[in-house]
């Protein structure tokens, strides 16, 4: 019987450890992306007399900054949970994987917030920046 619950745990254990992989392969991601949207922003290829045109990239600018520090935050954060599910396949105690189970449903929804953020700003910058880019004349 014991066996059989430390192979169960040992399953779950691998499926959070799965979970949190996914979520470093999608901040790994972001961060080409980010990197995209920064040099876009940065560029000169949006039309000049665009109204408020300072204002708005400036403003996208700040944004990607605090999206930015949350991702390292989450990063940093996702580590120090997969310490924790490494320590509970050792322990013995089962307060102890409950609140890593319970810090890992927490984590979950903090990473699904901090993508969703990123992919609503990533489309507003996108809609933006496709109506006023300059146009190139044929030649």
């Amino acid at each position: 019987m014991e066996n059989k619950t430390k192979d169960q745990k040992l399953d779950t254990i691998q499926k959070l450890h799965l979970e949190t992989q996914q979520w470093n392969s999608s901040f790994f991601l972001m961060n080409d992306e980010l990197l995209f949207i920064e040099q876009l922003l940065h560029s000169y290829v949006f039309e000049p007399n665009t109204p408020n045109l300072f204002e708005r990239l400036q403003d996208y600018l700040e944004r990607l900054k605090h999206i930015k520090s949350d991702k390292t935050n989450m990063q940093k954060l996702i580590v120090h949970h997969e310490n924790n599910l490494g320590g509970s396949i050792e322990s013995k105690n089962n307060k102890f994987d409950e609140d890593v189970h319970v810090e890992h449903e927490k984590l979950k929804a903090h990473v699904a917030n901090c993508l969703q953020k990123f992919q609503i700003l990533k489309a507003e910058i996108f809609n933006y920046a496709g109506g006023i880019l300059k146009r190139r004349r044929p030649d």
